[in-house]
């Protein structure tokens, strides 16, 4: 493929999920790439179709680092990228391919080769540059389950297994998380191991502290907490790589697409009141093809025996960077 793709950007922003979904695209296709950090200034606030193929928006100190040779490739991701892609693209005569990751706008949706979006959004956009995908891409790759495994599993040795990890998001703009939300969380996610075994618990910005509280009041003392902000290593890919069991909420596509990217079980914390429609129809279509389950399903098992099923690995960035090369080729 290197012969074809000689020179690709990714640009990386200040929305860490953003970065996040372009970089595990660009690192599935298993070239050399180069990541250029965008700043924006006030008039990123413009609707895109004022932008247009343009860098206005576009902090001036970053542009020295745009300067040609242009790219045989741009992966970007998110609103605000989109009118300098086009502007890349028109920067090179046409020749950059554009991969999009999450719907730009219509304003010059054709100048993209490949528009990412997901299923459960934008139910009535079409078009053949529009490609279709089950959750968001993320960086969790096999490979790097097995590395982090290896990182991480003499730190765990002492806890007795099973070990369920719990990976807690939060609030949303219209879904709040409650301290008592949190609490029957933890409770019941205590209860998916009443025979033993310990808990790997982390934490986010959008918990809230007084969520945390209530979370870290409940959960016992074998466990492996993570708090937001705490100053040591982030253990939250250990957990991916080792836990036996995984709950998470269903408040992040992000986190539950990273979830699904490992084999063992994974549950979903979204009681139906919290859920928005977006994010109700997401979690339905993990459902529907075995990637998650509800975690009131698991609570069903009057045994409370910790269930062992599997499932294939979910990565929508492999999707996209399979499509990206077939284009190419």
């Amino acid at each position: 493929m290197t012969d074809k793709i000689r020179n690709i950007w990714v640009l990386a922003d200040n929305r860490a999920g953003n970065v996040s979904q372009a970089l595990g695209v660009a690192e599935m296709l298993g070239c050399p790439f180069e990541v250029k950090n965008i700043q924006y200034n006030s008039f990123v606030k413009m609707p895109n179709f004022l932008r247009g193929a343009s860098a206005i928006g576009i902090d001036s100190s970053c542009m020295k680092q745009l300067a040609p040779p242009y790219p045989d490739l741009v992966i970007a991701a998110g609103r605000r990228s989109a009118p300098l892609a086009r502007w890349i693209k028109k920067k090179s005569g046409g020749k950059t391919f554009l991969a999009q990751i999450m719907y730009p706008s219509l304003s010059g949706i054709n100048d993209f080769d490949i528009v990412v979006v997901p299923n459960h959004d934008k139910a009535n956009i079409c078009g053949k540059n529009i490609l279709r995908v089950t959750g968001s891409p993320h960086r969790v790759t096999e490979e790097r389950l097995k590395k982090e495994a290896e990182n991480w599993k003499e730190r765990f040795s002492h806890l007795p297994r099973p070990w369920i990890a719990l990976i807690v998001g939060g609030a949303t703009k219209s879904k709040p998380f409650t301290a008592g939300m949190a609490k029957k969380l933890a409770e019941d996610t205590k209860k998916l191991a009443p025979n033993g075994g310990s808990f790997l618990v982390t934490t986010s910005r959008r918990t809230g502290l007084e969520a945390e509280k209530a979370i870290y009041s409940v959960m016992p003392e074998q466990s492996y907490t993570y708090k937001w902000g705490d100053k040591s290593e982030n253990p939250y890919f250990g957990f991916l790589a080792l836990a036996d069991t995984i709950v998470v909420t269903g408040d992040s596509m992000s986190m539950c697409s990273e979830a699904c990217a490992s084999p063992v079980p994974v549950y979903i914390y979204s009681p139906s009141d919290t859920a928005s429609d977006k994010h109700a129809k997401f979690h339905q279509e993990l459902y529907e093809n075995g990637y998650a389950r509800p975690l009131e399903q698991a609570l069903i098992n009057e045994k409370r025996k910790l269930e062992d099923w599997s499932h294939a690995s979910l990565n929508a960035s492999k999707t996209v960077a399979d499509e990206i090369k077939l284009q190419i080729y």
